[in-house]
């Protein structure tokens, strides 16, 4: 057996309820508090009350949408002269995104450009982050249990990582009850980047058995629990869902990822396209490609049988719900040679199980 590592973040809650103990869990971490959120600021509204009871002065900062560097430049300019103590996320992954960079960056006092990769110099970090504490509102991106952010570089066409093995969360508290009654849009393309995110590290070249062991049943329970909540809200399925999308940041942020996040990585710096809507549109024909390649993987047709005996044809299904197609996103087929060649050099393409030619890639990207 080759030897392996897990990283996680350093506690983690999960459970139905349990966010009604968040503010206790954040201000025994300090009480002078970032939180970032989403666009509404009023649904981040009860946990600004909770931290003001225990004492807490709360400095709050929407993420209106996925974060560029221009506006982690901006809230780095607002919160550095604020002694900062610990850093919340509250909501999707942009605002868990954007917190984990702020608590990364705050400390260092240097240029986000030092440390981003692919249009930075990617320097390590220059001071041990603030604790970060995640509170995840979608069952999606796994941003709770990763060590990257995400962050958008429109003047480059780019969508980069901040990577730090020290940015793993202090607290992921997994609450499943924050995503009830999630719009059924957001739930699809949220649910569909949980689900391809333990799909990914499952097959990757850098599988262990200790990724495998949690994605392996991983796969199942976001499949039905994805097919129930096109139809209905219910709250097992609900449970399920941030269960599946905890368990894909642990795998992901251990065992890398493949061709779908390659592919969509490059997409999401040259249209406004919603990640998880471009994993679920790439997930059918990268899994094809991959078949094609690797005729014999038994791995790759377990999970093409897992979801054709749950959903049925895929693409059929995700039409079904109104997943939009690549070109609906904003992606001209102009630009799929250019988002094929991009994406070869991702770091997330070196997990995919086999390389992918150009023109596979591009048959990806045409059948998406």
């Amino acid at each position: 057996m080759k030897p392996y590592t897990l990283q996680t973040p350093r506690k983690i809650i999960f459970g139905r309820g349990t966010s009604a103990d968040a503010a206790k869990h954040i201000t025994a971490l300090g009480t002078q508090i970032a939180l970032i959120h989403g666009a509404n600021p009023r649904r981040a509204q009860w946990l600004i009350d909770a931290l003001h009871a225990e004492g807490a002065h709360v400095h709050a900062l929407p993420c209106p949408s996925e974060p560029t560097l221009e506006m982690l430049q901006g809230a780095l300019e607002t919160l550095r002269p604020k002694n900062i103590q610990t850093v919340v996320g509250l909501g999707g992954g942009a605002p868990l995104d954007l917190a984990k960079a702020l608590a990364a960056l705050i400390p260092s006092r240097s240029d986000p450009l030092d440390h981003l990769e692919v249009v930075g110099l990617g320097l390590p970090l220059t001071a041990n982050p603030l604790p970060f504490i995640a509170l995840p509102t979608t069952a999606g991106t796994g941003a709770e249990a990763t060590k990257n952010a995400v962050i958008g570089v429109p003047d480059q066409g780019r969508k980069v990582s901040l990577r730090d093995d020290r940015m793993l969360a202090t607290l992921a508290l997994v609450d499943p009850a924050l995503t009830d009654n999630c719009p059924k849009a957001i739930t699809l393309a949220s649910g569909l980047d949980a689900i391809t995110q333990v799909i990914e590290p499952y097959l990757s070249s850098k599988a262990t058995p200790l990724t495998d062991a949690l994605c392996k049943p991983a796969i199942p329970l976001g499949l039905d629990a994805l097919k129930t909540l096109m139809h209905q809200e219910d709250p097992d399925a609900r449970d399920a869902l941030a269960h599946v999308a905890l368990t894909s940041g642990i795998a992901l942020a251990n065992s890398g990822l493949g061709a779908i996040h390659g592919l969509a990585g490059v997409i999401g710096g040259l249209a406004p396209a919603p990640h998880g809507a471009v994993c679920g549109a790439l997930l059918a024909p990268v899994l094809k490609a991959n078949a094609e390649v690797l005729p014999d993987n038994a791995k790759i047709a377990e999970v093409q049988a897992s979801i054709a005996n749950t959903l049925g044809d895929l693409p059929a299904f995700t039409k079904t719900h109104g997943l939009p197609t690549l070109q609906t996103m904003g992606v001209d087929p102009i630009q799929h040679a250019a988002i094929a060649e991009a994406a070869a050099a991702s770091s997330s393409m070196k997990g995919n199980p086999t390389p992918l030619s150009q023109t596979k890639l591009l048959a990806c990207l045409n059948a998406a």
